[in-house]
């Protein structure tokens, strides 16, 4: 190659912006993304071109061969410089010297543009680009020399995905025969006619062969296409072919497939193509300017002559008409003969060649023909094709029916019959749990067989390649093992084809007129479609298997016996190949089924890969055959499969990733096309087809979050049963609360341009769907009145018109340019829409499958479904919730701390709400902006919208409640200390007076030597004396007698004195809310001459009446002063009143009567219950309120300060060591109670049973009780759940504080001791600066001091006159510090029972916050709702239910237990009784019309049962029979299955149940 061409073809790759390709080449990963949006019609540089050729080809868009380029405006048209005499004018018009002012360089010519992208292109994107420019019908490069070393290559794998189709007509004794081929065009056997140029001519041979192919339509590029130019750098030296293929009609320019080849160039400089060309022509055609034996073209066309070969030859300077020299020999005159007349002769000429015996062509044969190198032959090809021919051999003479049955036998009759057996789980009659146990042990041993079965060759052959190969050489191994199948049994599976459309149309005749043969030829066409779908075979079907080898082994963890590739590694495989944009199966379309374990695998290991990415999902629905793939594949470059045969079966979904220059414009990182099957034709099956049809619409309109409607054609008929389907998917999306939007795309539209058209097409449209939005309403039970109401849809935009694919007929039809455009227009369309959506994550698009898969399984899917990304949601959003709460909690509780210090200290007197709103108005904006932080911009904040006005208003009201809450208990300590202001006086002076006794005393007896023991009894002979002094006019407290005023109380409520005496006497009421029995307790009802005992229905309502009456007693109760103001009977009076009332209530709306020994058990279980409550407040009154009490703890300390003064201890000590009395209370009463609220915040934080929402803490209580195994346990938390919950949490803080955490318990509160210790160490010294520099005294000293600490803590007044007499105040200060180390070492040592003396305590502070959520137990199985919200809107739900056994569930008239759990009856066709004595059986599908209780609750159908309540009921089998009374045998035998699960399983699933 000399330097000038080397020269210009890197110039070229410059221009093109391919310099760096020609290295690195491009693949389709390049283009298999989302872009700009094209410029259709030109691009504004030629750096552009190739990319905009490739994508245009891509698109289908044959208009892409030639894109202008369109020349930067400043650059203006060349001008000649002219004077401005008209002579001159005239000389410049007619010189020929403007002619040579020309720009710089010529534009690319459009043939090299298309052959530097194939040069620059992988393997893989040149056959990309090869089959689309064939289905552009264009003519395709065969021989291609290499632009540098001029080596010719035969890029025979670029055509081995092409497959023509067309009809052969044969004339054979005055009749006609069409016979319709279809196979891959390289293993095609043709005839085929070469053309060559020898010499320089003015008539274009390539327009000439379009003439002969097709007239319409430039299939050869040719001098006068647009764009060309005289120069061109790569076209020399190829030869491009292209197929004629006949439509079986009369005016057919050949009768068979006729393949032609064009050399391009001068023939005689290209000896090499010359020469593989005619030695494999059937016809040589040969043009050249003249026959002159002078002629450099003469010793060519000699030898052609000589060859047996046929041989035309045109020449340009003679006007002869075609003659035949000598037996196939022939020569044209071209000259002043028009195009058409060269074209008919020419023609005629071929056809009478052809008609006699004659050479075939065939492309694979070419790969033998020494001397051209053959692409299959690199390297990068033949690891890739040597894996391939090794699957593929072993296909070799087997019927192509039977290749699953022997290589894939997981996925045929196994499948089908495991998927059968699991929607039959959804539809269980009978003893459902006994049938669900048995029909898992069938799934079981059909998952044991396909692993028996999963060891075949071609698997084993398949996944080695798949681990082994480097990814390009496995995407050619792919590739090529998908083309080798398709070859392999193209011509079975085209003979099956021919004969179900020769069937189909049968079948359409004859229900026309209604025959009755129909039914025959229905059955006939169904034999067929089973044969063609087992003929059907595909790389999808092993990337099935290896699902199901997958699925299979994972169900029972297992390796196969013999060694194969660990199955764990298979969704890797899959997921390696998804990022790359291989489609992958979906949903099974053969078994109808998602295999959702593989799907599950596969997508983790995707996100595994990327990250959680998001993607926005586009489903596509449309009927067969409606050219959904073909658009999918125009749209986004995919490789859905399109070919004859090879129709989308089921669903598939691909990866489109957003290209880096169009991120800025999406919330998303890639697009998710799911593709689907056709809906099938409704006359074929009838309701079967109606059902799949139904469920595959509700599951990838579910999916999407755009769906497109392929609609195809203007058949009404055809459009209502499509609508129809697709309508009533989205009303199941209105009712599940999924809003996916839908763009309704009309293609095979005969005049896309005509606006009136359209907008009658438009309104017949909406009328439709209006008319089938009323017809689905009806179907699922709601309102809507037009399709509006479903979803949201404007007829204008959300329609798009779509030109027909094929511009004329096919076969030999290119691709009309409209239709790309429409492609074009609808991805811009689809892309604006996408870009207002911030899509789903992989990892929500996985749960949405598992959603609306496991909802389709049940009958009715709005009932069934359950969305786990919504629960989900909601979930983060109740921990939210929670954090929120406690934030205001604790800041309300610090509050409360700091204003109950000061109120004691005597600083503040009133409380004023306001005040109280304003110091939590910080922490609640705060709270407010986070929230709106929250709702705004979380990743799920589409989702959060639907609840964001329910917590806004539930967080005001909880902030308005605790601020009220803390008004009320701070009014409640002002009020006592006002009534006590007088005793608090009282004390003050015995205080002081017992200060000034004990010095006196002290000063009597000062100078005499006593030791100790007779200091003491000093002290003790006149301290009883000073005591009666002191008390003298003062009447004691009296001593209260709860137990005679709790039987008084129950008497003056009408109930007889014996009768009350004998229940004290039995004691029955201690343990009444702990009863499984209440009948005693019950008048019973005859019905039909039969006494009915409660059932265990109404027992359960018995107790929650005990339960929920004894909680609001105590709650009125604990809401009394008594410990403040004293007990009161009326306390008493006012709580069995109201108890005595609500039992009536009861009584009423349940419609029974209950004994008077029922009301006076439940008084006394109340009394009872509050009794320890009450002593204990009563003693904490007493300490506060009896003189006599308060001056007896005060003894030590006076005896104390009556010793140092004996000792001789100045004032200023003798002060000090007062101080360090009153400072010892009050620094553990404000240590104790700050590290109660720091505790209580540590362990909500940190402690996992604490730090979640409702249901974390259901999981942790529910695991405690598997733990400890202890039925009572148990059984007090199944009747009392909230009780339960409570001990959990005490006993819970308990073990943290003082075993598991210890260290950090006593860290916190050694934290708050020195906190408290600083705070007293600088009002000591700021105290007695201040004394020192004003000069003050003791009164200055001690006021100072306690105005520093009334803040923190509380600190009683001190008389400073009976230390008047103190200066030293250096002294005072260090005296209190010695004091002040002691009480720092003793208050460091935590005990609970000093804890339990003070206000806050850090169990209940939790309590509180945990305890404040929804309690309500499901009226099945006693299972509690979850939700954090107390009275929260919307039902009662439960991720997992119980068995019913649990609560006590049996069958009418029985004493056999119902163990089933609830989720599973209710998907049932069993029925059940409201009560024992109901006559009407209420069926468990409609259990909400049941009553009350149960229709606040969502039951969702579910098959996947909870192991550890199985477990629970095994466990404790007998000991459940005793507490009911009843027996697990007959329709109560616990199934075998049951038993199987151990502890550590039960405890293992709670996870499970927490991470729905």
């Amino acid at each position: 190659m000399n330097k000038s061409s080397r020269k210009e073809i890197k110039s070229l790759s410059n221009r093109l912006h391919l310099q760096n390709n020609l290295q690195q080449k491009l693949s389709p990963a390049d283009f298999r993304k989302i872009h700009p949006p094209v410029k259709q019609y030109h691009v504004t540089s030629e750096k552009d071109l190739a990319h905009a050729f490739l994508r245009g080809l891509m698109m289908l868009d044959y208009r892409a061969r030639y894109i202008p380029v369109k020349q930067d405006s400043s650059k203006s048209d060349p001008v000649v410089d002219s004077v401005e005499k008209d002579d001159n004018d005239l000389e410049a018009l007619f010189s020929t010297e403007v002619d040579t002012v020309k720009t710089n360089q010529n534009h690319v010519h459009p043939m090299d543009v298309q052959m530097a992208v194939f040069h620059c292109s992988d393997t893989v994107l040149k056959q990309n680009m090869i089959t689309k420019l064939s289905q552009c019908q264009y003519a395709l490069p065969l021989l291609v020399p290499d632009p540098v070393s001029k080596d010719i290559e035969f890029p025979l794998w670029t055509f081995r995905q092409i497959i023509k189709t067309w009809k052969k007509t044969q004339t054979k004794d005055s009749s006609i025969t069409v016979t319709m081929k279809s196979m891959p065009i390289y293993k095609a056997q043709t005839p085929m006619v070469s053309f060559f140029r020898l010499g320089s001519l003015s008539v274009s041979k390539s327009q000439l062969m379009n003439t002969l192919i097709n007239d319409r339509h430039s299939t050869f590029f040719h001098r006068n296409c647009p764009g060309s130019t005289k120069s061109h750098l790569l076209m020399d030296g190829v030869a491009e072919i292209a197929w004629y293929c006949p439509a079986g009609k009369p005016n057919d320019a050949f009768t068979d497939c006729v393949a032609f080849c064009n050399l391009h160039g001068d023939a005689l400089n290209f000896e090499q193509q010359r020469d593989v060309l005619t030695e494999g022509s059937s016809i040589n055609v040969v043009l050249v300017p003249t026959l002159e034996k002078s002629h450099s073209s003469t010793r060519v066309i000699t030898a052609l002559y000589k060859c047996e070969t046929p041989l035309i030859i045109l020449i340009n300077d003679t006007d002869c008409d075609a003659v035949q020299m000598k037996k196939g020999k022939y020569k044209i005159g071209l000259k002043d003969k028009t195009q058409p007349n060269i074209t008919e002769e020419l023609k005629r000429t071929i056809v009478n060649i052809l008609s006699e015996p004659h050479k075939t062509f065939q492309l694979e044969a070419m790969a033998d023909v020494s001397g051209i190198r053959v692409d299959e032959n690199d390297e990068v090809c033949l690891d890739g094709k040597s894996a391939a021919m090794k699957i593929v051999n072993l296909f070799q003479g087997m019927d192509v029916s039977k290749i699953k049955d022997t290589f894939l036998p997981c996925q045929g009759k196994l499948w089908h019959d495991w998927c059968r057996i699991n929607k039959e789980l959804y539809q269980l009659k009978g003893h459902i749990e006994k049938e669900k146990c048995k029909k898992k042990e069938e799934m079981m041993k059909i998952r044991q067989d396909q692993c028996t079965a999963s060891c075949s060759e071609l698997m084993k052959l398949f996944i080695e390649s798949l681990s082994s190969l480097p990814s390009t050489d496995k995407e050619y191994f792919l590739k090529c093992t998908q083309i080798l199948i398709d070859a392999l049994y193209t011509d079975d599976l085209t003979s099956i084809l021919l004969r179900y459309h020769q069937k189909w149309s049968e079948v359409m005749s004859l229900k026309m007129k209604h025959d009755i043969l129909l039914k025959n030829k229905q059955t006939e066409l169904e034999e067929i479609s089973k044969k063609l779908q087992s003929a059907t075979f595909g790389l999808e079907h092993i990337f099935r298997e290896m699902g199901q080898i997958y699925e299979a082994h994972k169900s029972l963890q297992k390796q196969p016996k013999r060694v194969q590739t660990d199955w764990s590694k298979y969704p890797e495989l899959a997921a390696e190949l998804m990022i790359s944009g291989h489609p992958m199966e979906l949903m099974d379309g053969d078994a109808d089924h998602v295999p959702l374990s593989w799907i599950s695998s596969l997508l983790d290991e995707v996100i595994r890969k990327l990250g959680d990415r998001r993607v926005f999902v586009l489903s596509v629905l449309g009927v067969q055959s409606s050219g959904k793939s073909t658009m999918l594949n125009a749209m986004f470059g995919l490789q859905f499969a399109v070919s004859a045969g090879r129709c989308t079966k089921g669903a598939f979904m691909q990866l489109v990733k957003v290209s880096e220059e169009m991120k800025k414009d999406f919330q998303f990182d890639y697009i998710l096309v799911v593709d689907t099957e056709g809906l099938r034709a409704l006359e074929l099956a009838g309701n079967t087809t109606l059902h799949h049809d139904n469920e595959l619409a509700t599951f990838v309109v579910g999916l999407g979050n755009m769906t497109l409607i392929n609609i195809f054609g203007e058949n009404p008929a055809d459009l209502q049963d499509v609508l129809q389907i697709v309508v009533q998917a989205f009303m199941r999306m209105k009712k599940v609360k999924l809003s996916p939007s839908c763009v309704f795309v009309h293609q095979n539209v005969t005049d896309v341009a005509a606006a009136e058209k359209n907008m009658d097409g438009k309104r017949r449209l909406q009328e439709k769907l209006d008319q089938m939005a009323q017809l689905a309403a009806k179907e699922e039970g709601c309102d809507a009145e037009c399709f509006s109401d479903v979803i949201a849809f404007d007829v204008q935009k959300d329609v798009k018109y779509f030109a027909q694919l094929w511009e004329g007929n096919p076969p030999m039809a290119p691709p009309n340019p409209g239709y790309s455009d429409s492609v074009q227009d609808l991805k811009n369309f689809i892309l604006s829409k996408a870009s207002q959506s911030a899509g789903v994550t992989l990892s929500q698009f996985k749960g949405k499958i598992q959603d609306l898969w496991n909802a389709l399984m049940n009958e009715n899917f709005v009932f069934s479904f359950k969305n786990t990304l919504e629960i989900s949601v909601y979930r983060k959003l109740e921990v939210q919730y929670g954090n929120w709460t406690w934030t205001l909690r604790t800041n309300m509780l610090t509050i409360e701390n700091q204003l109950y210090t000061k109120i004691e200290n005597g600083k503040l007197e009133k409380v004023e709400l306001s005040d109280l709103f304003e110091e939590m108005s910080k922490t609640y904006e705060g709270i407010q902006k986070d929230m709106t932080t929250y709702f705004d911009e979380d990743q799920d904040k589409e989702m959060l919208v639907q609840w964001r006005g329910q917590f806004e208003t539930k967080i005001k009201e909880f902030h308005e409640e605790l601020v009220r809450g803390v008004k009320r208990k701070l009014d409640e300590v002002l009020q006592q200390k006002k009534a006590c202001k007088k005793l608090e006086d009282q004390k003050t002076e015995f205080e002081n007076k017992l200060l000034e006794k004990s010095k006196e005393l002290a000063q009597q007896l000062k100078d005499k030597n006593k030791d100790e023991e007779e200091l003491e009894k000093q002290f003790n002979s006149v301290w009883r004396h000073w005591v009666s002094e002191l008390t003298a006019d003062i009447k004691p407290t009296e001593d209260i007698n709860l137990e005679d005023d709790q039987s008084t109380i129950v008497q003056e409520l009408g109930f007889e004195w014996k009768l009350i005496n004998d229940r004290k006497i039995q004691k029955t009421y201690k343990n009444m809310a702990d009863l499984t029995d209440y009948n005693d307790y019950v008048i019973k009802q005859r019905t039909s001459g039969f006494i009915h005992n409660q059932s265990y229905e109404e027992q359960h309502l018995i107790r929650s009446f005990i339960d929920d009456v004894e909680k609001q007693s105590m709650d009125t109760f604990k809401s009394k002063p008594v410990a403040t103001r004293g007990y009161s009977p009326t306390y008493l009076q006012e709580v069995a009143k109201n108890v005595k009332d609500k039992v009536t209530e009861f009584e009423s709306e349940r419609k029974c009567t209950l004994k008077k020994e029922f009301t006076v058990d439940l008084l006394l279980f109340i009394f009872d219950r509050a009794g320890s409550w009450f002593l204990k407040s009563i003693k904490k009154f007493k300490m506060k309120n009896d003189p006599q009490m308060f001056l007896e703890n005060k003894r030590d300390q006076y005896s104390n300060i009556f010793r140092s003064f004996c000792r001789g201890s100045s004032s200023a000590v003798v002060l000090g060591e007062l101080i360090c009395e009153k400072l010892k209370v009050s620094t553990v009463e404000a240590v104790y109670n700050k590290t109660a609220i720091d505790l209580a915040g540590e362990m909500r934080c940190s402690f996992p049973a604490f730090s979640g929402n409702r249901l974390n803490l259901e999981k942790h209580v529910l695991k405690s009780l598997a733990e400890k195994e202890k039925f009572s346990g148990f059984m007090n938390y199944i009747q009392h759940p909230r009780k339960h919950v409570e001990s959990f949490i005490k006993e819970e803080v308990k073990k943290y504080i003082f075993t598991e955490h210890k260290d950090k318990t006593l860290n916190i509160l050694k934290k708050n001791v020195q906190d408290i210790k600083e705070l007293v160490i600088r009002a000591l010294f700021t105290a007695t600066e201040k004394v020192k520099v004003q000069r003050g005294d003791t009164d200055m000293w001690l006021k100072e001091f306690s105005s520093l600490l009334k803040d923190k803590m509380t600190f009683d007044t001190i008389c400073s006159q009976n230390f008047s007499d103190i200066s030293d105040f250096e002294l005072l200060k260090k005296e209190v510090e010695k004091g002040l180390v002691s009480i720092v070492t003793e208050t460091s040592s935590f005990s609970l029972e000093k804890m339990k003396e003070f206000r806050l305590q850090p169990d209940q502070i939790l309590i509180d916050q945990l305890c404040r959520c929804c309690w309500v137990q499901c009226p099945f199985c006693g299972a509690v709702c979850t939700n954090t919200l107390e009275n929260h809107d919307g039902d009662h739900s439960v991720p997992f239910h119980r068995a019913t056994a649990v609560y006590g569930m049996h069958y009418k008239d029985t004493v056999e237990m119902s163990f089933e759990f609830c989720t599973t009856k209710v998907a049932s066709d069993g029925h059940f009784y409201r009560s024992q004595d109901s006559v009407k059986s209420i069926p468990f599908k409609q259990y909400r019309t049941a009553g009350p209780e149960f229709a606040n609750w969502r039951i969702t159908p579910d098959g996947s049962n909870l192991p550890y309540w199985k477990w629970f009921v095994c466990q404790f089998q007998s000991k459940l029979e005793g507490n009911y009374n009843l027996k697990f045998h007959g329709s109560g035998k616990i199934p075998s299955e049951w038993k199987t699960h151990c502890k550590e399983e039960a405890i293992k699933s709670l996870d499970e149940m927490y991470n729905l």
